[in-house]
């Protein structure tokens, strides 16, 4: 996209598409509770299924990637032609508007739903690929944050594996390495309660 002006516009639009507190308005909607000062306090989707309802989280962890998945596109809903690295940007604009929403304080979820739907409109065979290893490492543990981390982990090697030979590889795997640092970081409590043994597995 060649107009700064109009590329920023989308930016900004993508952030603050990131930025809905799904899992806020719902704990809000189904129990009047102010999900933070519940739980774990996050917003995100494993606080809700643990403190709303089973169903309640499946929803808010299907919109978080929806709407990164509807930022990735921004541009071709409104007719506008885009390079992949700027529908990337757009991806990642989401997540932070997820992770650090402006309208919470800058404190919002870990990023992990987003990201799913940012890479599914990206690279969507390493990313669905990834996605089911995480289902079978929560099947196996019932621990949402070892099987986040272990699925940031395998993301670059599913990265490799598809995009080796290609053009694409040196772009998409720079920014798989990059996300999987970005998991680590908001899970770093997680993976503290992990060493001590402490962290609660989800059911």
């Amino acid at each position: 996209m060649k107009d700064p002006f109009l590329s920023a516009l989308f930016m900004l639009a993508a952030y603050l598409l990131g930025s809905i507190p799904f899992g806020l308005i719902a704990g809000r909607k189904v129990k009047g509770i102010d999900l933070r000062e519940h739980g774990s306090r996050n917003i995100g989707a494993t606080n809700v299924f643990r403190v709303v309802g089973k169903k309640w989280g499946i929803l808010v962890l299907f919109l978080d990637a929806l709407k990164g998945y509807i930022a990735c596109v921004l541009p071709a809903l409104f007719g506008q032609s885009f390079a992949p690295p700027f529908q990337l940007l757009l991806g990642m604009s989401a997540i932070l508007g997820h992770s650090f929403p402006v309208w919470l304080g800058f404190k919002g979820g870990k990023g992990v739903a987003t990201s799913l739907g940012v890479f599914l409109a990206i690279a969507w065979i390493p990313t669905l690929i990834t996605f089911g290893i995480w289902i079978a490492c929560f099947a196996l543990t019932h621990i949402i944050s070892i099987s986040s981390l272990v699925a940031a982990v395998v993301f670059p090697v599913m990265i490799v594996w598809r995009y080796a030979g290609t053009p694409e590889l040196k772009f998409l795997l720079s920014i798989s390495f990059a996300l999987m640092v970005f998991i680590f970081y908001t899970h770093r409590a997680n993976i503290q309660r992990l060493r001590q043994g402490t962290e609660k597995k989800l059911f």
